[in-house]
């Protein structure tokens, strides 16, 4: 899931975005209003984390434009204590509001409950086979056995259930995963494909995780009558 966080206070950014990435979410930072709606409008976001004091393009009014073109949960982080912002921000559109100084673990559970509640159609389990991946708790398993992934593993693991049935060539991963914008010309996702198949194909059946020859990799909901290539 990808997260826009909106923050001035550089380190708070920072803080925020290594913070959300430990807990398996793809996350962009950006700096100032401007920016955030440049990007808002480009990339499609499961949650917003916004700032109301921002520079060149203040909060409120990224709000109002996030509001008037998609319905994609915003989370208000503010440091002003009058209750009238707070309410005047969810009158806006806002689907929340933290006051900082804030718990990290308290903006965590507000998170998963936003991504809930914004997504009623979002599967919070994804399940191909045998194979189940619980996006909440950040979970594994197959076959009833628990499989411990690494941040990028996870990732790129739900990014192939959530296309189940799909073929996503290796520039999707790239930028979906990576986050970036073009294939560096590495072997990276090869190479993350194969630990997964190591973890999750090695040792059961059937296997799940094909390769489309000159394409890139496809998970099928169900055994295939022909067999992927691996």
């Amino acid at each position: 899931m990808r997260i826009l966080v909106v923050e001035d206070d550089i380190p708070l950014a920072k803080f925020l975005g290594k913070g959300l990435q430990d807990e398996h979410y793809t996350v962009d930072i950006v700096h100032d209003g401007e920016q955030a709606r440049v990007l808002a409008c480009e990339r499609e976001y499961d949650l917003v984390v916004l700032d109301l004091n921002l520079p060149k393009v203040d909060g409120m009014s990224v709000l109002q434009q996030l509001r008037d073109r998609k319905r994609n949960p915003v989370l208000v982080l503010t440091g002003r204590t009058r209750l009238e912002d707070r309410v005047r921000a969810l009158d806006t559109g806002a689907d929340d509001c933290l006051l900082k100084p804030f718990s990290f673990v308290e903006l965590l559970a507000r998170v998963r409950a936003l991504m809930r509640r914004g997504n009623p159609e979002l599967d919070m389990k994804l399940r191909v086979a045998d194979l189940e991946l619980d996006r909440v708790q950040r979970t594994v398993e197959r076959g009833g056995k628990r499989i411990e992934l690494t941040t990028k593993e996870f990732a790129l693991l739900e990014y192939l259930m959530k296309n189940a049935g799909r073929r996503v060539t290796r520039n999707m991963i790239i930028e979906h995963v990576w986050n970036l914008k073009f294939d560096t010309g590495t072997n990276v996702v090869d190479v993350y494909v194969n630990y997964l198949r190591r973890k999750i194909d090695a040792e059961f059946q059937p296997k799940l995780i094909g390769t489309i020859r000159g394409v890139g990799y496809e998970i099928r909901p169900q055994a295939a009558e022909t067999p992927l290539c691996h």
